[in-house]
């Protein structure tokens, strides 16, 4: 009533609210100090690191600089870098001439001999001069020919001489290895097939003669290969001294019209035989002989016409022809 006191109520809402005021938390000062110092501590440990490697690109670019700078030196002398040679563990040129010359004779053959040239041409090394002013291949080719080791018994051999300048003492040393050569042709249809004569083609009635292989005494065994056509193969008496005097077409130690030429080349190591030539008609397989007179003669055997061997006996006088080691006939 008028003059009253009143009361002031809350609502319960009010009640509510004001009861949440008095419970929130409250935050404290030392929480936040701690959060403080953890962004100071990462905060250094960046800037450090940042620190360390800006030293390490300022060492980086120090170090380029200076290659590059040896680079530029380098390019403008036009010079190579320096290089390191190793010597070799053994100087065989300080080795004695002669010992070295008689280690490469046991080689002995001609193609050995050349392959060694060849290898001190390809490792530069110099040959030691001789006595005779030779290299060692040439030396050691000189004494091979001059020992006669390649000789053959019962055969006198006549081999190129040497001419400084012109022939080697290495290829006289091949030529002793195969002495065996058509060094002469006779009649106009005939040529070497080769540079080493040791084959030929003949379109006509010539022939080809290896006159400086004469067989004195003992057993001497040839081969022949037949390429092609009908050639007689054989035997005939060493005529140095043949001189046919005229042009001829044709020649065949069988041709009567040339007898008495052959007759006048006749020396004293014919000795008294009186065979001088004998032959083998690879066609038909025909052995005959003849003494450039009135007497011949001649055995039917068997033909070949690929590859021919012939077997001469000195000491018993016989001629044996052969096809695959298979003896076809002798006379």
């Amino acid at each position: 009533t008028g003059g009253g006191r009143r009361d002031q109520r809350l609502t319960p809402d009010e009640t509510m609210a004001d009861d949440r005021s008095s419970k929130r938390p409250r935050t404290t000062s030392g929480a936040s100090e701690e959060s403080a110092c953890g962004d100071e501590s990462e905060t250094h440990a960046l800037r450090s690191e940042n620190a360390r490697l800006r030293e390490q690109l300022l060492r980086s670019d120090a170090e380029n600089e200076r290659l590059r700078g040896q680079l530029q030196y380098f390019e403008g002398r036009h010079e190579a870098l320096p290089v390191v040679t190793i010597k070799p563990t053994v100087d065989i040129s300080r080795l004695d001439t002669g010992l070295v010359t008689h280690i490469v004779s046991f080689l002995g053959t001609s193609l050995e001999l050349r392959n060694l040239a060849l290898t001190c041409r390809a490792f530069r090394w110099q040959q030691p001069a001789t006595g005779q002013d030779l290299s060692l291949v040439e030396e050691v080719a000189r004494r091979v020919v001059c020992s006669g080791r390649n000789d053959v018994e019962g055969a006198r051999i006549t081999l190129s001489p040497y001419v400084r300048g012109t022939t080697t003492w290495l290829s006289v040393l091949r030529e002793s290895e195969d002495p065996l050569k058509f060094d002469v042709l006779l009649g106009s249809y005939i040529e070497h097939a080769n540079e080493r004569k040791t084959s030929v083609r003949t379109w006509g009635a010539s022939t080809a003669v290896a006159s400086s292989y004469v067989m004195e005494s003992g057993i001497h065994y040839v081969e022949f290969q037949i390429t092609e056509g009908n050639p007689l193969v054989g035997i005939v008496r060493p005529m140095p001294n043949l001189d046919l005097g005229r042009p001829i077409v044709n020649v065949n130690f069988f041709f009567s019209s040339l007898c008495d030429d052959f007759l006048a080349a006749r020396t004293v190591e014919w000795g008294n035989g009186n065979v001088h030539a004998c032959e083998y008609q690879a066609c038909i397989g025909r052995l005959c002989w003849t003494d450039w007179n009135d007497e011949e003669g001649g055995i039917i055997g068997e033909s070949s016409t690929h590859f021919v061997g012939m077997l001469l006996n000195l000491d018993e006088g016989t001629l044996a022809v052969y096809k695959n080691n298979r003896r076809l006939g002798v006379m």
